[in-house]
C-alpha cells in the first residue's frame, strides 16, 4: 500500500538549479510549506473551511492583526482583490486606486466585469496614494450620474516596490472615513512591506484604520492562496456568499489554510520576505554603477526598476528572464524571491555588466 501511494509517473521537467528575476511567483513552494502540506493530508476533513485547519487560521491571523479580524482563504490574488472589493461595495459603487494598481492593469478587467464595479484610477508619480490624490475621484456621491466613490484601495507594497509609512495610511483612512468610505490594502507582498518597515502587521493596518486587506501568500513562498482579510467586520455584509459567487471557496480549504500556518505561526513570512528585500537591495546596490544603467525608483522591498539601453535588454534577456516594463523607455523590472541567492544576484549582476559592455552603452 505503500509504494502505491508514493510512486508517481510524473517526471521533472525542468532545471531546478535556475532563477530568475522576473516575478516572485516563478519560484516554487519553500520546503517548510511542503512539510505542512504533507501533515495536512491523509484522511477525511469537512470540506469549504469547516476543517480543523481553517478554524485554527483565525486564531492566527488574529495574533497578527488583532481580536476582532475575520479571514477568509481563497485561491488567487485576483479573487482575493475581486472579493474584497465586492463586499465593500453596492451595486452602483466605484474604487478609487492609482493607474499603476494591479486591480487596475493587471487583472484583465476582474474587478469591473466580475465584481461589477468601477475603477476611478488616479497617476502618481511613486505608486502612493495620499489624501490629496484620492481627493481627485472622491466626489459627487450623491450624483446619479456618477459611480459612487465608495473604497479606497492601496497596494502595500506598491507596484513599484514603494512602501507607505502608517502615518501616510493612517492619512488616506481618515480622508476616506470621513467621506464614507473604505480602505482596503492589496497585500501581495505585504510581508515584505512588513519586513522592510521592521513592523507587526497590524502596526500599518489596523492600528491605522485599514478595513480588509488580501494578504499574499502565493508570492511569499506558498504554492497558492491568498486571504481576504477583514479587519473592522461591520465594514462588509455576507463575505462568505460573495467568495462562493466568486468562485474562490475552496472545497479542499485545509490545503490552503496548512500552508497559511506554517507561513504566520512563526516567522516564515518574515525571513522569507526579508531575504527576498536584503536580495534586491545587494541587486541594486550591484548595478549602479554599471554604464548605461539606472535605477528609477527606491529600493524599499523585493523589487528593483531600471533602465537599460534597449540592445542592452535584448541581450540580457537570452540569458536570464525579467520583465520589461516599458518597452519604449526601456524600463525593466527584476524581481526577487524567497529563494533567490546571493550567487544568483552576484551571476545575472555579472551578466549584466558583461552585456552593457558589449552595447557599449554611455557612463
Amino acid at each position: 500500500m505503500a509504494d502505491s501511494l508514493t510512486r508517481t509517473d510524473a517526471e521533472r521537467r525542468h532545471d531546478p538549479d535556475a532563477r530568475g528575476f522576473a516575478s516572485d511567483n516563478y519560484a516554487g513552494v519553500h520546503p517548510e510549506i511542503l512539510a505542512a502540506l504533507s501533515l495536512a493530508n491523509g484522511g477525511h476533513q469537512p470540506a469549504y473551511g469547516a476543517d480543523d485547519y481553517t478554524a485554527h487560521l483565525q486564531h492566527i491571523f488574529r495574533a497578527h492583526f488583532g481580536p476582532r479580524t475575520e479571514a477568509f482563504p481563497v485561491f488567487n490574488g485576483t479573487g482575493a482583490n475581486v472579493v474584497a472589493l465586492q463586499a465593500l461595495t453596492d451595486r452602483w459603487g466605484a474604487v478609487v486606486t492609482t493607474t499603476n494598481a494591479h486591480v487596475h492593469t493587471d487583472e484583465c478587467g476582474a474587478p469591473e466585469r466580475v465584481g461589477g464595479l468601477k475603477l476611478l484610477p488616479v497617476p502618481t508619480p511613486d505608486g502612493k496614494l495620499t489624501p490629496d490624490l484620492v481627493a481627485r475621484e472622491a466626489y459627487g456621491f450623491e450624483d446619479q450620474h456618477r459611480a459612487m466613490p465608495q473604497v479606497v484601495s492601496l497596494t502595500q507594497s506598491t507596484e513599484l516596490g514603494t512602501l507607505y509609512t502608517p502615518e501616510e495610511i493612517r492619512a488616506v483612512a481618515d480622508f476616506a472615513h470621513e467621506r464614507g468610505m473604505a480602505l482596503h490594502v492589496d497585500g501581495a507582498r505585504i510581508a515584505n512591506a512588513a519586513a522592510a518597515l521592521g513592523l507587526p502587521l497590524r502596526a500599518f493596518t489596523t492600528d491605522v484604520g485599514v478595513d480588509v486587506v488580501s494578504f499574499g501568500g502565493t508570492k511569499n513562498g506558498m504554492l497558492f492562496g491568498e486571504a481576504v482579510v477583514v479587519l473592522r467586520p461591520e465594514a462588509v455584509r455576507a463575505m462568505p456568499h460573495v467568495r462562493k459567487q466568486s468562485m474562490q471557496l475552496a472545497a479542499k480549504m485545509r490545503f490552503v489554510s496548512a500552508q497559511f500556518e506554517a507561513l504566520l505561526a512563526g516567522d516564515l513570512w518574515l525571513r522569507s520576505a526579508g531575504r527576498a528585500n536584503a536580495m534586491a537591495a545587494r541587486l541594486a546596490a550591484a548595478v549602479r554603477d554599471v554604464p548605461g544603467v539606472r535605477v528609477l525608483h527606491p529600493v524599499q522591498a523585493n523589487v528593483v526598476f531600471a533602465r537599460l539601453p534597449h540592445e542592452t535588454i535584448e541581450r540580457l534577456g537570452k540569458r536570464h528572464r525579467f520583465y520589461v516594463w516599458d518597452e519604449t523607455a526601456g524600463d525593466v523590472r527584476w524581481m526577487c524571491s524567497h529563494d533567490t541567492t546571493e550567487a544568483d544576484v552576484d551571476a545575472f549582476a555579472a551578466a549584466l555588466r558583461e552585456e552593457a559592455a558589449r552595447t557599449g552603452a554611455p557612463a
